[in-house]
């Protein structure tokens, strides 16, 4: 169909926007041809008018269905353009938290700036083996495919990482090379990784510094060569570096540092070793201030300077070398401090005894003198005369920046050599993988010539990016016979051309330097007259005549030309090179070393590595005549060289493409800057390979997915039992366009666009189907509805009118009942109210006329009195009136004849004081007088007379008086009487009224009491009732106490039982986990064991090849028995002739793994002969304890430990001339580190190959000596027998006389029952010691890898203490040496306590053995008499000689052990045995033949057969161990024969079950307990391996059966896939279905059946069948995007259903297998429960209890819709999830373990056969063996 036609009404559509670059919008109307303007609605609801382009009438891109969204391969969408493809990396990086995501074959790689743990262990085993579009995009992914080709084509691989800086590229190279490092291992015992992850820091601190964009930028790019040998191990690693920014050493723009090695030295100048380098602080230097930022936040340069001495350290760099690398360093950062002063305007001079420049003399070891005299001059070379010019200051400084860089390049390479060469092969490469991590597309405002160099090389590697992809784009159309049209992509050769070709960019640049007045501006006009207008891709500036512009692949870029012929010549004056080359400091001439005489820094290494610069250094003037011989090659033809060199390498490997993108400038984690993310997909070129994809057929589907997606498209009669004719048939119709598809072999391939109009399709199909369902189901759901409700309205009406009937007769009745009581009621209400009104009347008048009388007489009252009051007052009123009247009067006659006397007086004063009345006065003096006498006589008679009438008044006055005062005591009396009777009333009407008052009181408390007494009795019947109550609640409470008591009893005793069910379920849990470590460490001894016998034999070849310069061979050597070993991987065998075919004379480097394997080999032997010797003491310490009670030792005893001590004595000296011999060879190999020292026929070669020879010999002949000791041991503890007689039987020789003088028979049967007896007591004690000796070897084991953390311990401690001060060194070394003492004088004391302890022990169990041994002998002989001598032997010759049936045993010669272990053992045939014989027969025969050899009391016997009969299981399954019937069989029989010593060992617990038959064949001689425990740890190995086995059947299967595989058909679909095609889901031939891995579990159930394990193991067996099912299916559901759908979680379900039901057939359903399905069964319903609201979140996070919180989050992320009927989860509903969860404590890891093996048990099975009725067939081949 035409693209037109699906721009109809709600398309969506994608519009450009300036900020979000493409913004999303949907068509309100049908677009029609010919329309100018497109009516759309954007997201946020606002309708906008898109204008189209009249010139090309280009309708906006189609956004894809929201089903497509999300994709993990970009070429699955089925619209491919830039808005769809910034869209899908947006919604996974943002929404699902999906950082890789595919397109095509390049990884696009976005930096979350987060820690994700997704690049664990169990990822990488889990993206192990797998295809690349199975999983999830990953680097693993990647790094898988790479390993993956390399080793099926053969041919080697690149890794190409590219992306701006702070993209993440190094990190991508840093766990594709750890992926790499795990995969394939290690071939040599040095971890290659970890040392190139050690150069890391390294290179780091010298090559990374601060920039404006990233805190840790790398300055140059590298390219690593990980080799592979032909087993694809990892063997050695190469580097080569590109593009170092040199002019970074002397110039920092704004915000950004140096090189952090500098600041490193400075934040570390304070050490005592960095003294003599006379660093301060960086703010102290030019270089390392200009950027004015010295400090980054979050680093500590001293810190990161002690991870980088640790790194040179372990990558061989000696210390010496490291001080003149930091010596020379910190000469630079003093160059840079030198300062020029002018002379003229064309000479400078340097100050005299300049500072800066004289530590620069001394650190550099050269003269200040002519250093001074060569900064400041130069010498000039004509054809006739060489003449020395002074230069100007500008010049001067120019040439001291370059010879800074200089310096710094080649110390740069210098280490990058030094770690090559710590990283090299000593074994010859194979193969390899690189990763090239170099930045990508850069364009600044102000671009150089160092842009143009990384834009170069980026147009190179996008060519190459272009040639591959449009190649696997042929290939792919040419395998499906598709017509080939030639796809329209973008050649960058012309640009290319532009650049390098003849007269191109470099050629015209080169011939510029070359020129004597060569400048930037002419070089431009030459690039104008070159190539303006005559190549489109250059142009010119408008407004600049010294800047071009270069259309690259990803943008035009502007250059500007100043400083390009400056940085392309990087010219350095050979004078000074000249000083620095006679420098007395050894290191320094080693950089300049292999340079040429015509000095350039950036002279080519033999690696390849081309160091750019990039300073932006003004030109200096022309030096005539100098370019020419200074310059042999320029930057730009290096970089050229070496760029063909690098293009040369990819070209011969496949490619392999990871684009890293920095979503953000901020480094905020998972937030998506799309301005800048679309600028850098535009620049590595994903658009490219969308493009170039688009341009052909882009989507492309099997015939089978195509069918199984769209089969609802077709009609029944259209389904052809040819696939792929219905889908032509199919397609023809619903696509009429031929062109927009082509068929293929096995593929249809689709245009763009027609994917999405075949889902549009579909959905519009989809969508009628489902609303026909709808309509149908809807309209039955109403029609039951209405049939439901239509009868419970009629059931309603009929209840509610019979209700509404009763309820109306109810109410007639009541009305009448009504009216009757209203009627009584009414009258009664009104004859009360008329008796109340009654008795108030009365009471009211009553009341009234009371009041009105009492009124009355009050008032009458109150008149009397104020009559009496009234008189009374007025009388003395009236008194009071007159004494006041009668006061004032006198007071005013006083007052007026003292006025009138002051008057006169006043006169009388004036008359005497005057002379004239003076003289009057003596005038009338006399008569005065005679007249004032008279005057007095006659007073004086007035006087007496008035004192006659005064006293007689006086009298009077008293008598009338006294009267007076009688008459007014009679009136006061009179009065007080008055007022008496007045008070008496008074008093009596109180009186009256306060009895009135209490009456009324008295009144009122009768009736306050009457009502108390009511309320009181009232009260006290409440009180009554509440007491009754609250007994009645009492006894309730009571019973309810009781209740509770015995609930709480209960409750507790429940509590008490779920606290032990708990403690019990801890303790099985703890003894699980110890039995699971105790097997797990089974296991890990198991896998020693095989890699010690796989070493016994590779050593044995070695030890045959024939050795340089030695023929013999020793004859004491025998490779079957060798008991040592040594740890290094196995030799090839392929190798080997190769390798003897090798001529001596060929000077190939020592494979320093030998020297590693032959040292460890020495150690290992030196710690097996101190194991014998320690064996051997305490074999000589037992038997001197078993001989301490003897009396007498043997006279030869003493000599033989006198032996033995000496012996021992030779094996010390022997183990100290080994130690000797070890330390020579060390020291020989670690003096010189040359390869030349390592070669055959070097001094250190002879040594390692004597040593070898020595060791060997040495080690026969110990082999022998410990033979014999072990040999005298045995004998020892022969002729340790019991005491029969104090008297008679001192030793052992008397013992052999008496025996061989009895003559009588009873005495011989009575010593040989005292000699067995003894015997058995000995053989249990011996058993007892050697587990003990095995206990005392674990210990042993645990000592030696406590010695070898305690070595790496004192390692780290040695070069802690070297880099410390020496006061501190010492103080510090003084300080360890002391805690050490203290610690193995503690290790010392327990050791001692715990010898004390085993010695009181083996004391008191000596004590009873001799007790026991002693009382038998004595009862012995105390019982001999006549009679008894005859009838003692017949008790025992009365067993089975005398019966004609077999007892149970077989008999065998002892040189047939090994012919019976042959036939029963390694040369059977499991299938013939478990169909024809009956079941665990070989475990039955071997029992039988111990059995016998128990009866004959024959120990070498027992140990002998039981020995062989272990060795050979272990044989046999090592030859047959991956064969599931060989192991289940031995695994059986292995059970059965533990088993059966069990029942036959005479212990009481395990003879319950036995018959009285059964019991009687208990073995009677030995205790074969510890041989038991060694079976049970055999039993545990094979079902490990059982395990293993079915492990790696199973594994193929799970993943296609349980996940891809459509159980139900037609459920999920296929949705459109990418170019990584993943693996079909529909069942072809060569697929696994469900019903395969039930066949194959059926295959295991019955074979385990046959076989006839144990019920209880096969339940072990199928639990961890389940878990590993579970474990996987749930781990690839984690990591796989496109399994995640709500149609997978029902595949899922039903196929969980399906194995639940094989369990049921089986009867397996309490085995456990189903709980270890749970976290599978969890995550399906995950898948198929809403996930929308909070109610939805509570119940998935209750019901997904077996899922950790990661796990949960991650399931919910990759969920994915298949159909566009299913929502995607919200983020919001994510974060709620994620909140809920947060108090969860579970593993933060994502993936199950599946690995883990549960702890497996073996319970004690009784056999009912009887041992006597075995027949042995004649099949077996047995007939050496005869039944007893």
């Amino acid at each position: 169909m035409a693209a037109s036609e699906l721009y109809t009404k709600y398309a969506r559509v994608w519009i450009p926007d300036p900020e979000e670059v493409w913004k999303s919008a949907e068509l309100l109307k049908d677009y029609k041809p010919g329309d100018k303007v497109l009516q759309l609605r954007l997201e946020e609801g606002k309708d906008l008018e898109y204008c189209l382009d009249q010139k090309t009438k280009e309708l906006p891109p189609l956004r894809n269905p929201d089903i497509l969204v999300g994709e993990n391969d970009l070429t699955a969408l089925s619209y491919l353009h830039e808005p769809a493809v910034l869209h899908n990396l947006k919604v996974r990086f943002i929404d699902s938290k999906l950082i890789y995501t595919y397109c095509g074959i390049v990884l696009v790689a976005i930096n979350p700036y987060e820690q994700l743990p997704i690049y664990g262990e169990d990822i990488i085993n889990a993206y192990s083996g797998q295809n690349m579009g199975d999983m999830d995009p990953h680097i693993f992914a990647v790094a898988e495919e790479a390993y993956k080709q390399m080793a099926r084509d053969e041919r080697n691989q690149s890794i190409i990482v590219s992306g701006e800086s702070g993209a993440g590229k190094t990190v991508s190279a840093k766990y594709a090379m750890r992926y790499f490092a795990t995969v394939s291992g290690s071939a040599s015992e040095a971890n290659v990784e970890e040392k190139v992850l050690a150069s890391n820091p390294i290179m780091e601190s010298i090559g990374n510094a601060k920039t404006t964009r990233n805190d840790n930028s790398s300055r140059f790019g590298k390219y690593i060569e990980i080799g592979f040998d032909k087993r694809y191990r990892i063997i050695g690693a190469n580097m080569r570096t590109y593009l170092l920014e040199k002019s970074r050493v002397v110039f920092q723009a704004e915000e950004e540092r140096n090189y952090h090695i500098f600041y490193q030295l400075c934040a570390s100048a304070a050490l005592p070793e960095f003294k003599t380098l006379r660093l301060g602080n960086a703010n102290y230097f030019h270089y390392t201030k200009q950027g004015g930022s010295p400090v980054i936040d979050g680093v500590d340069d001293a810190k990161e300077m002690v991870n980088t001495r640790q790194a040179c350290t372990l990558l061989g760099i000696s210390d010496s070398y490291q001080m003149g690398i930091y010596q020379i360093l910190a000469g630079i950062l003093h160059l840079g401090n030198v300062e020029f002063a002018s002379r003229d305007s064309d000479s400078c001079i340097i100050p005299p005894k300049h500072e800066p420049l004289t530590i620069f003399c001394d650190l550099m070891g050269v003269e200040y003198e002519e250093m001074a005299h060569w900064l400041c001059h130069r010498k000039l070379a004509t054809a006739t005369e060489t003449y020395i010019k002074p230069i100007s200051k500008l010049h001067a400084i120019n040439a001291r920046d370059a010879l800074a860089k200089h310096i710094y390049a080649n110390l740069f390479n210098w280490i990058v050599d030094h770690v090559n060469k710590a990283l090299h092969a000593t074994v010859k490469q194979h193969s390899f993988i690189g990763v090239l991590d170099i930045y990508g597309f850069e364009t600044f405002e102000i671009n150089s010539f160092e842009q143009f160099c990384i834009n170069y090389a980026n147009e190179k590697l996008q060519q190459q990016f272009n040639m591959h992809v449009f190649k696997l784009e042929q290939e792919e159309y040419m395998k499906e016979q598709i017509p080939w049209t030639l796809i329209d992509f973008y050649d960058n050769q012309p640009c290319i051309n532009l650049i390098e070709a003849k007269m191109g960019i470099l050629d015209l640049l080169d011939e510029e330097c070359k020129m004597p007045k060569g400048s930037d501006d002419t070089w431009a006009q030459k690039l104008y007259n070159t190539h303006l207008n005559k190549c489109a891709l250059f142009e010119k500036p408008r407004l600049s005549n010294k800047a071009f512009i270069i259309k690259h692949f990803a943008d035009k870029v502007e250059y500007q030309c100043e400083g390009f012929l400056e940085k392309n010549k990087d010219t350095v004056y050979e004078e000074q090179i000249k000083v620095l080359k006679s420098s007395k400091f050894k290191l320094l001439p080693e950089l300049f070393q292999d340079e040429e005489k015509a000095i350039s820094p950036t002279s080519a290494t033999p690696s390849g590595r081309v160091p750019l610069s990039r300073t932006a250094v003004k030109p200096a003037k022309a030096r005539p005549g100098q370019a020419s011989k200074e310059h042999k090659k320029t930057v730009g033809h290096q970089f050229r060289n070496s760029l063909h060199l690098l293009m040369e390498t990819l070209n011969a490997t496949t490619p392999h493409y990871v684009r890293c993108i920095k979503p953000n400038d901020f480094k905020f984690p998972f937030t998506f800057d799309e301005k800048r993310a679309v600028q850098q997909l535009r620049a590595c070129g994903v658009l490219e390979t969308i493009r170039i994809s688009a341009a052909g057929f882009p989507s492309r589907w099997t015939y089978q997915e195509f069918f199984s997606r769209y089969r609802v498209l077709m009609k029944q009669r259209d389904v052809l039992g040819d696939r792929k004719q219905t889908c032509k048939n199919v397609l023809e119709k619903l696509i009429l366009d031929k062109d927009k598809y082509q068929f293929g072999k096995t593929k249809i391939f689709f245009r763009a666009g027609q994917v999405a109009y075949l889902e549009k399709i579909r959905a519009d199909k989809l969508r009628a189907a489902c609303i026909r369902i709808q309509k149908t189901i809807r309209g039955w759901l109403m029609r039951k509805k209405y049939v439901r409700m239509r009868k419970a309205a009629i059931t309603i009406q009929r209840y509610v009118r019979g209700y509404q009937a009763r309820c109306y007769a109810n109410f007639l009745r009541r009305t009448r009942a009504a009216i009757t009581i209203q009627k009584f009621q009414r009258m009664y209400v009104v004859h009360k109210r008329y008796q109340c009104m009654r008795a108030a009347t009365i009471a009211l008048q009553a009341l009234l006329r009371g009041y009105m009388a009492r009124n009355k007489y009050q008032m009458m009252l109150r008149e009397h009195k104020s009559i009496i009051i009234q008189k009374h007052v007025r009388g003395w009123l009236a008194r009071v009136h007159y004494h006041r009247t009668l006061k004032a009067i006198v007071y005013l006659q006083c007052c007026y004849r003292r006025m009138m006397a002051k008057r006169e007086l006043k006169k009388l004063k004036i008359e005497a004081r005057s002379v004239e009345r003076y003289k009057k006065l003596h005038i009338g003096l006399e008569n005065k007088i005679m007249q004032l006498q008279r005057k007095i006589d006659e007073q004086n008679k007035e006087y007496k007379s008035l004192m006659e009438k005064l006293s007689n008044l006086e009298i009077t006055y008293s008598t009338e008086t006294e009267k007076l005062r009688s008459d007014v005591e009679r009136l006061r009396m009179s009065e007080e009487e008055a007022k008496n009777a007045a008070n008496r009333v008074l008093s009596l009407q109180e009186e009256i009224a306060k009895l009135r008052k209490e009456l009324h009181q008295t009144q009122s408390e009768k009736k306050t009491i009457e009502e108390w007494a009511d309320k009181y009795k009232h009260e006290t019947e409440q009180l009554v009732s509440e007491l009754k109550e609250q007994n009645t609640l009492l006894k309730t409470e009571k019973e309810e106490l009781n209740r509770r008591i015995h609930d709480q009893a209960r409750e507790i005793t429940e509590t008490m039982e779920k606290k032990l069910v708990e403690e019990t379920k801890q303790l099985e849990l703890d003894l699980n986990d110890e039995r699971l470590r105790y097997q797990n460490l089974l296991n890990e001894f198991s896998r020693l064991e095989e890699r010690y016998d796989d070493l016994k034999d590779e050593m044995n070849l070695m030890v045959s090849i024939p050795k340089p310069g030695h023929k013999r061979t020793d004859s004491t050597h025998s490779s079957n028995e060798s008991e040592y070993t040594f740890s290094s991987e196995i030799t090839e065998a392929e190798d080997l002739p190769v390798r003897m075919e090798e001529p001596s004379e060929k000077k190939a480097p020592l494979d320093m793994s030998l020297f590693l394997k032959l040292q460890k080999r020495v150690t290992e032997l030196e710690q097996e002969k101190q194991s014998l010797q320690d064996e051997l003491d305490r074999k000589e310490e037992q038997a001197l304890r078993a001989k301490a009670k003897e009396e007498e030792r043997p006279p030869m005893r003493g000599a033989e430990l006198e032996y033995e001590s000496l012996k021992r004595q030779e094996l010390e000296s022997e183990n100290k001339k080994l130690k000797n011999e070890l330390n020579e060879l060390q020291k020989a190999l670690t003096e010189t580190r040359s390869p030349e020292v390592t070669a055959p026929g070097a001094p250190a070669y002879r040594v390692l190959l004597d040593q070898l020879t020595s060791v060997s010999e040495e080690l026969e002949v110990r082999k022998e000596e410990v033979l014999i000791l072990r040999s005298q041991l045995v004998s020892q503890k022969e002729a340790i027998q019991p005491k029969e007689d104090k008297n008679t039987m001192t030793d052992s020789t008397i013992l052999l006389e008496d025996v061989q003088k009895m003559k009588d028979k009873g005495e011989i049967a009575q010593a040989y029952i005292g000699l067995k007896e003894t015997n058995r007591l000995l053989e249990s004690q011996l058993q007892s010691q050697k587990k003990s000796h095995e206990n005392e070897l674990e210990s042993l084991r645990g000592e030696i890898q406590s010695l070898k953390e305690e070595n790496n311990r004192q390692q780290q401690l040695l070069a802690q203490n070297l880099q410390l001060p020496p006061e501190a060194r010492i103080e510090a070394s003084l300080q360890h040496e002391i805690t050490r003492l203290t610690n193995e004088n503690l290790d010392l004391m327990e050791q001692l306590e715990k010898q004390d302890k085993t010695v009181r022990k083996l004391k008191k169990q000596l004590k009873v053995f001799a007790k026991k041994i002693g009382e038998l002998e004595v009862g012995q002989m105390e019982n001999i008499s006549p009679g008894q001598i005859i009838d003692e032997p017949i008790r025992p010759v009365n067993i089975p000689r005398k019966e004609k049936d077999f007892q149970g045993m077989l008999e065998y010669k002892k040189e047939d052990e090994q012919k019976l272990v042959k036939n029963l053992i390694l040369e059977l045939k499991p299938r013939g045995v478990a169909v024809n014989l009956i079941p665990g027969l070989p475990a039955y025969i071997l029992f039988m033949c111990v059995r016998h050899a128990d009866y004959l009391n024959d120990d070498q016997k027992v140990r002998s057969l039981l020995t062989s009969t272990i060795n050979g299981i272990k044989k046999v399954l090592k030859k047959r161990g991956d064969d599931f019937e060989t192991v289940s069989f031995w695994l059986s029989n292995t059970c059965r024969f533990l088993h059966c010593l069990k029942q036959y060992s005479g212990e009481e617990g395990f003879m319950k079950h036995n018959t009285p038959r059964q019991n009687e064949h208990c073995l009677t001689n030995f205790d074969l307990a510890e041989y038991r425990q060694v079976l049970s740890d055999l039993a545990i190995q094979i079902y490990q391996q059982l395990v293993r086995v079915l492990e790696n059947i199973l594994q193929p299967m799970i993943v296609s059966g349980m996940l891809e595989h459509e159980t139900i058909q037609g459920v999920s679909g296929v949705k459109p896939t990418g170019l990584r095609k993943r693996t079909s889901s529909i069942a072809d031939e060569g697929t696994y279905t469900l019903d395969s891995i039930i066949r194959q579990l059926n295959s295991f159930h019955s074979v385990m059946c046959q076989h006839g394990m144990d019920p209880e193991l096969i339940k072990q067996v199928v639990k961890q069948m389940f878990y590993i099912i579970g474990a996987i299916t749930l781990n690839n559901l984690l990591l796989r995007k496109d399994m995640c759908s709500w149609s997978k979680g029902m595949q899922i379900r039903y196929n969980v259903s399906q194995l639940e039901e094989w369990l049921r057939d089986k009867n397996l359903m309490n085995s456990g297998a189903k709980e270890t399905l749970e976290p599978l069964i969890q995550a399906a319903q995950l898948l198929q429960v809403k996930k929308k609201t909070d109610e939805d979140a509570e119940a998935i996070c209750s019901m997904c209890n077996a899922l950790t919180t990661a796990q949960i989050v991650k399931v919910l992320n990759l969920y994915t819709p298949v159909n566009e009927f299913e929502e995607r989860v919200l983020v919001s509903f994510i974060r709620t999830i994620q909140m809920r969860l947060r108090d969860r404590k579970d593993s933060p890891q994502l993936l199950m373990d599946a690995k883990h093996i549960f702890p497996v048990t073996f319970p004690f099975n009784p056999s009912s056969l009887a041992l006597e009725t075995i027949q042995i067939p004649a099949s077996l081949g047995l007939g050496f063996i005869s039944r007893v």
